[in-house]
């Protein structure tokens, strides 16, 4: 029996120990690895290379879709199944744009978890049922025009930098955070403005929120 490596990257500590115990537990897992962050989980992903990443969305600095891009990039064979309470088709689309195999909420049942990184480790793709008119009868992407748009529009730099500014970060944090200078911050942050045709920092973070960049729930 193939035992499967599994990173589980989401920062609300309970339920993060709670399914590392319960993984642990099951005969075809070698191990799991925990991340709290976007930032944690990409870095452990390039050291680790495991088999599935059961990603939250919202979480502080960089969120899951970004997280789950990088990873994808870095790591081709690691597939990602996003792990969230939210319902909304902007989170469903935004990481199935990101390239994750699967959705599942938070409320599902850990059988359901169970069986969700069974069908995305062979391949295919797993969605919960409350999700499941979000996508395709394929189970591939759906994108709305809108939501390309805004993917193409942004840079990968700028919608993190977006995410810190949305999250009440000033150019020196942000800075600090993104190992860049203050200066290329305040670049990103005027070519933000351009872009959206925003000009405030509340109208930023509403913008952030509409398009499941960051969460009111983070």
């Amino acid at each position: 029996m193939k035992k499967n490596k599994i990173l589980i990257a989401d920062d609300h500590s309970i339920l993060q120990h709670g399914l590392c115990n319960s993984l642990e537990l099951e005969d075809d897992v070698e191990f799991v690895i925990k991340a709290d962050s976007g930032y944690a989980a990409i870095e452990l992903a390039n050291k680790y290379k495991p088999d599935i990443v059961v990603m939250d969305i919202s979480m502080p600095g960089l969120n899951g879709m970004e997280a789950t891009k990088q990873i994808i990039t870095d790591n081709p064979k690691t597939k990602v199944i996003a792990l969230s309470m939210h319902i909304e088709k902007i989170y469903v689309n935004g990481m199935i744009n990101a390239g994750a195999s699967g959705y599942i909420l938070k409320s599902s049942s850990f059988k359901e978890l169970l069986n969700g990184i069974e069908t995305v480790l062979a391949g295919k793709y797993y969605y919960s049922q409350e999700v499941i008119d979000k996508v395709d009868n394929n189970g591939k992407k759906f994108v709305t025009e809108q939501r390309v748009s805004v993917f193409l529009l942004l840079s990968r730099r700028e919608r993190e930098v977006l995410q810190l500014i949305s999250e009440g970060y000033k150019s020196k944090a942000i800075a600090q955070k993104l190992f860049i200078s203050v200066k290329t911050v305040d670049i990103h942050r005027t070519n933000l403005k351009t872009k959206l045709n925003i000009h405030t920092i509340a109208e930023l973070t509403k913008f952030a929120i509409s398009e499941g960049i960051t969460s009111t729930n983070l």
